[in-house]
């Protein structure tokens, strides 16, 4: 008999675990662990979508016959970690081996490989998880072979690989990426949809009382808990956005509008990541509306871009640089988060909106998080070790594979430029073409060094000044500083006098 180990974020029929055990003889594992729960103080909303994902799951495999020991979570159980759960399983029954499929983070798969083995006294039969495109191995051996690791060269190379969207070899339409047309603000003509709502069984009301009890001090809010808990909810979920969303998704999904939150943007992430959908499903079936004319080849483009692009390439370079990759700090930033990342409580209306977004729903689109919160810290020079733990505790979508590298790469350059050929730095006119957060703030996004002047606007100039020598040799910054060099002296020394005010009371803004 072998026990078959299925981690919170491995909820999918077709595990590799499931796959080599054998129904008859042995034994799933699962557990909801204090350890992983609060290692960082993850968002209520997060651990009720996790545990309450995990309980239907095993509640299905139980259903199919499947022999299932699951522990619920308990603070006051002796098992509090995995070796410890398993260890008390152990001395229940002994087993042959325990399977399970590699972990999504570094820190728990560097425990299975090194110390699981001899704590435990039995062999672990580590399995590949093939639910990616790409494995490991392959993205190691392009990362070799390519001088610089950009993700639309690794794009093109999986449109080769998986077919989508191609004509022979060739891309659909002419172009592989149709990213210039999806950049457009909403024009208050084309209705948003309703967010899905979905029905709340008792193993989700039970989830969520739990939750409430036990995790009143973490970052986040869960009155209002809308997420998929099963495969079906899921499948339910990927079904909406197809019909309902993605027609306006491409040219929409940089847009930012007060008091929308989801806008047409799938929600589809954390079902991703913990299993209920494969990115294949998904990605068929973004492809399929494309081929029957229901949504334009931009917005299908961009859609699977994000999966099969974006989505694969992040993970690729989390395990191709990982550990140092985390300790990274290439602008050497190091000032503190300010305390209304907790609270949304601050007057910059743009600010206000999308922390409060992610304070109310676990979630806040691609823009929100890179161009006004991730723009914000960048600009201001916040301690990457702070702005990671918060994204990695606020976003139900956020395990550490693939919020590291986004936050870290993408939002904060702090690896240097591995990630993303530029720093997404930019100033409050960017927030206002994109979005009208501007109309009700209190900061006027047209000065740069009034008293009400956007702070966005000379914390961006002060950025270009104080990176100067780092961003020298990259051209794609030679027009921005083209443009600081067209400023007097003065007005530059005026825009690092008022920003010098600013990050003073940066409480206070």
């Amino acid at each position: 008999m072998r026990y078959g180990l299925i981690l919170g974020d491995q909820l999918s029929e077709q595990i590799a675990t499931l796959k080599a055990l054998d129904k008859d003889q042995d034994i799933i594992l699962m557990a909801e662990l204090v350890e992983e729960a609060t290692y960082v103080k993850h968002h209520p909303q997060k651990i009720a979508l996790i545990f309450s994902a995990m309980r239907h799951f095993a509640k299905s495999l139980k259903a199919q016959g499947w022999k299932i020991r699951y522990q619920a979570f308990d603070r006051t159980q002796a098992a509090q970690g995995f070796v410890d759960f398993v260890q008390a399983q152990l001395e229940k029954n002994s087993a042959d081996a325990l399977v399970i499929t590699e972990s999504g983070e570094f820190r728990l798969q560097q425990a299975i490989e090194t110390t699981w083995s001899s704590q435990l006294q039995i062999p672990i039969h580590i399995l590949r998880d093939d639910r990616f495109f790409c494995s490991k191995n392959e993205f190691k051996q392009w990362g070799s072979s390519s001088r610089i690791l950009r993700m639309e060269f690794f794009y093109r190379k999986l449109r080769h690989k998986t077919g989508y969207l191609m004509d022979g070899n060739k891309p659909v339409g002419g172009k592989w990426n149709y990213d210039i047309e999806n950049r457009q603000a909403w024009n208050a003509q084309d209705s948003i949809p309703l967010a899905l709502e979905f029905d709340r069984d008792q193993i989700d009301l039970d989830v969520i009382e739990l939750v409430k009890a036990e995790f009143q001090d973490h970052i986040g809010q869960i009155n209002h808990f809308n997420w998929a808990t099963t495969r079906q909810q899921a499948l339910q979920a990927l079904d909406y956005f197809i019909q309902h969303q993605l027609i306006h998704f491409g040219q929409y999904q940089d847009a930012l509008v007060h008091n929308q939150d989801y806008m047409f943007h799938s929600l589809l992430a954390p079902y991703l990541n913990c299993g209920l959908l494969s990115p294949k499903e998904v990605c068929d079936a973004a492809q399929q509306a494309y081929f029957e004319d229901r949504v334009p080849l931009n917005t299908a483009e961009g859609f699977i871009r994000q999966i099969l692009g974006w989505r694969e390439f992040i993970r690729g370079i989390y395990w191709l640089k990982m550990p140092s990759y985390s300790e990274l700090n290439e602008l050497q930033a190091d000032r503190e988060l300010p305390a209304y990342f907790w609270t949304a409580n601050t007057k910059m209306e743009c600010m206000r909106e999308c922390i409060r977004n992610s304070l109310e729903n676990a979630y806040a689109h691609h823009i929100q998080r890179l161009m006004v919160i991730g723009n914000f810290t960048l600009l201001n020079g916040i301690s990457p070790k702070q702005v990671n733990d918060w994204y990695l505790s606020v976003y139900a979508d956020a395990f550490e594979w693939v919020q590291l590298p986004n936050t870290h790469g993408m939002v904060l350059f702090a690896d240097g430029g591995l990630v993303a050929s530029k720093p997404y730095a930019a100033s409050g006119n960017y927030i206002h073409k994109m979005s009208n957060y501007c109309q009700n703030c209190h900061y006027n996004v047209k000065t740069k060094t009034e008293q009400d002047s956007c702070p966005f606007n000379s914390l961006y100039w002060n950025f270009l000044a104080k990176h100067r020598i780092f961003f020298s040799s990259n051209p794609r910054m030679s027009m921005m500083y083209k443009q600081w060099d067209k400023l007097s002296l003065d007005d530059q020394n005026t825009i690092l006098t008022h920003v010098d005010d600013l990050q003073k009371r940066i409480e206070e803004l």
